[in-house]
């Protein structure tokens, strides 16, 4: 089968969050179009093994720590990409997840009954660290590397929202509320760049295995869980997604040529699930 293949030579892509499996992925499968890519992470040594597996493959990758909460952080990784690679033109912003703080025993509230952490015992500390990953761990990267994009042409960013950005998930208040955000937000810098020339989108995966899931999706011993049943039974194709089925989207969104009159939208990759209304 043949790969959509675009032309990024000369260009900088930068991702946050690349450390992780999806950006991961999506800075193998951009290396490839020319682009120097630069993988920042809070742990580099998981963006350095990325950056490595891109130059043993012949492509261009640097590894950078940054913390996508610290502006200093964000803007002292940004100097040695310019040092290293020139100026952004591409910003995926990856970085994201969820933290068991933030999250319920339960799915519902049920007068009388005893959980060890419902909707009111949640950690305030917890719920702000979990949106502020999400959203403000969005918004500080794109305020630092934006600024590269003004004035040059094929500029792009593109936000990782999520499929409950449109439903809520259960026990999971935050992270649904600041994927929400997200995709708001991209609408918003969709609008805001819009003479400047950089267009701003973001796809919205459903239910992929990732290091971050993995424990709620299935046992110690590899079996599915119930919320693993509950997800296939609400996903009319009945299976996870393969992470190398984001990659269309994804280099179609940051296309100069393919997507020049695309901006603002948030496409699903979730085999359905947010269009299922479960009847």
């Amino acid at each position: 089968m043949n790969k959509f293949d675009i032309n990024l030579s000369g260009k900088v892509v930068v991702i946050t969050g690349a450390g992780g499996i999806i950006c991961g992925a999506i800075a193998r499968e951009l290396a490839p179009s020319g682009a120097a890519i630069a993988l920042l992470d809070l742990n580099k040594g998981a963006a350095q093994k990325v950056a490595d597996d891109i130059v043993a493959a012949g492509g261009k990758a640097n590894a950078y720590e940054c913390n996508v909460l610290d502006k200093n952080s964000i803007q002292a990784a940004h100097d040695a990409v310019v040092k290293d690679f020139g100026t952004c033109d591409i910003l995926v912003n990856g970085a994201g997840g969820n933290n068991p703080r933030a999250t319920t025993d339960n799915e519902f509230c049920i007068i009388g009954e005893q959980v060890d952490k419902d909707f009111f015992a949640l950690d305030e500390s917890g719920v702000k660290f979990v949106f502020d990953l999400n959203f403000i761990g969005t918004f500080l990267p794109t305020q630092v590397f934006a600024k590269d994009m003004l004035g040059k042409s094929g500029c792009s960013i593109l936000n990782i929202s999520s499929m409950n950005a449109y439903t809520p998930l259960t026990k999971i208040p935050a992270y649904s509320a600041a994927k929400a955000g997200i995709s708001n937000f991209t609408q918003w810098l969709a609008v805001h760049f819009a003479k400047a020339g950089i267009r701003v989108n973001a796809i919205a995966p459903g239910f992929f295995v990732t290091n971050q899931n993995r424990a709620l999706l299935f046992d110690a011993d590899g079996n599915p869980t119930a919320r693993t049943e509950k997800i296939l039974r609400s996903t009319p194709m009945g299976r996870f997604g393969e992470v190398e089925e984001i990659m269309g989207a994804t280099k179609l969104l940051i296309s100069e040529k393919e997507a020049a009159f695309i901006t603002g939208v948030v496409i699903p990759i979730d085999g359905g699930f947010n269009a299922y209304s479960g009847v």
